[in-house]
């Protein structure tokens, strides 16, 4: 009678929310929370109103769902220690382990591109709307920029992941302070604009790669999952299942919040000009709102979150290239890592100079990547694997998340023709 009690106590202390959950949850949204969603409400916006709503409802379900998919397929390996890599190869062998490799350096790499190009365009426009200063040569720009951000994560390392993860709760909280203050603003021009509903399902089909970008936390997934294996042994998929849903939600409050805001604050001309001039929305703001706070916040605070997110990415994508050319190459360690960081930096310059659409390379180059690896391979895994019989989501789980993950692909499919 006493062993069932403690069971049952147990149990419930399981499904009990603690602090160290929460500081996880915490940990999973700071991840997701980067520059990424400076541009969300762009893409999101652009279909109107009313497909933003559409997208706001199935944000949180795909969210949460990819997500704990991805830890539970951590969670399958036999090691208790095993990260992502190490589970694909004891479930599809070396030959599986080298792809996913390959395939995370590929989600990882073009994000690095893509804040190259957003550091320039926020730093150019602050210097020119704010500052009232001639644009400096965009390829000198662009190099100093991306220069000085590189050597902050070569020669101090452990000093910007501790600054990085610091910007994370101020940035939170001005991107609320600023989602607050724009309610004054809000209007019925977004609304106002009749939907086709014919095209609905096109629109929302593709703004779901921005969608899949802002909201990715994958990242940390396999360091969160092993965590919650140490403490709860076999019993740690509800504390996985739990923790998810959890920043799922928060995401979903919280950036939404934010996306809506600026939306209704702003008119379809507004975003499709924030497009054009191919910078974040809240440079956007700074230059159209006749307030200092968002003149000089506004800029800042996408200045700090494209940085942070740099480091990070920046350091995935050089591992991810020194793991691929070590497999392939006799070349001491030491010289690899030199090649590969010169290959990033060089390309991360000239794709700065050349400023492509940021919006565009989200949506063909970061998105498919990523929902390969979170939204289908768990799916896949729990299809196939014995070892993720047991953490099998229900039927139409599955069935949902793979179709958001299909959905993200071929809608970049779509658009490229």
């Amino acid at each position: 009678m006493q062993n069932t009690s403690t069971a049952v106590k147990t149990g419930a202390a399981k499904t009990r929310w603690t602090y160290k959950d929460f500081t996880w949850a915490l940990s999973l949204f700071g991840t997701a929370v980067g520059a990424g969603v400076l541009f969300l409400p762009i893409k999101a916006g652009a279909g109107g109103f009313w497909p933003l709503v559409i997208l706001a409802l199935i944000a949180a379900p795909m969210t949460w769902l990819a997500h704990k998919g991805l830890a539970r397929f951590v969670l399958s390996a036999k090691n208790p220690n095993a990260d992502i890599t190490d589970t694909v190869e004891e479930h599809y062998g070396k030959a599986g382990a080298n792809l996913i490799t390959f395939a995370y350096f590929f989600a990882i790499y073009p994000i690095v591109l893509i804040y190259g190009v957003g550091i320039t365009n926020t730093v150019d426009s602050f210097m020119v709307n704010q500052l009232g200063m001639e644009s400096i040569p965009r390829w000198l720009l662009s190099g100093v920029l991306i220069a000085l951000m590189t050597a902050g994560v070569v020669f101090g390392k452990e000093l910007m992941l501790k600054a990085t993860s610091a910007m994370v709760y101020p940035l939170v909280f001005i991107l609320l302070a600023l989602s607050i203050y724009l309610i004054p603003d809000w209007n019925t021009s977004m609304m106002s604009v009749t939907p086709d509903w014919s095209s609905m399902p096109a629109v929302v089909w593709l703004a779901i790669p921005i969608i899949v970008f802002s909201f990715n936390h994958s990242p940390i997934i396999s360091q969160f999952a092993k965590e919650q294996r140490h403490v709860y042994g076999e019993d740690a998929v509800k504390k996985t299942d739990m923790i998810t849903g959890g920043a799922a939600m928060m995401l979903m409050g919280f950036v939404m919040f934010f996306v809506f805001s600026v939306v209704l604050s702003m008119s379809p001309e507004q975003l499709n000009m924030a497009k054009e001039q191919n910078i974040s929305v809240l440079s956007y703001l700074a230059n159209v709102k006749d307030s200092p706070a968002i003149s000089y916040l506004g800029p800042l605070v996408a200045f700090a979150a494209i940085t942070s997110s740099y480091f990070g990415h920046f350091l995935g994508a050089h591992e991810g290239l020194v793991g691929l050319a070590k497999s392939r190459s006799n070349m001491p360690v030491s010289k690899i890592e030199k090649l590969s960081l010169a290959f990033i930096v060089i390309t991360t310059w000239i794709v700065a100079i050349i400023n492509p659409s940021i919006l565009g390379m989200i949506e063909t180059m970061g998105a498919p990547m990523i929902a390969a690896i979170l939204f289908l391979m768990p799916v896949v895994a729990m299809q196939k694997v014995p070892a993720m019989a047991k953490y099998k989501t229900s039927v139409a789980a599955r069935i949902f998340t793979a179709l958001c993950g299909i959905a993200a692909i071929t809608s970049v499919i779509y658009g490229a023709f």
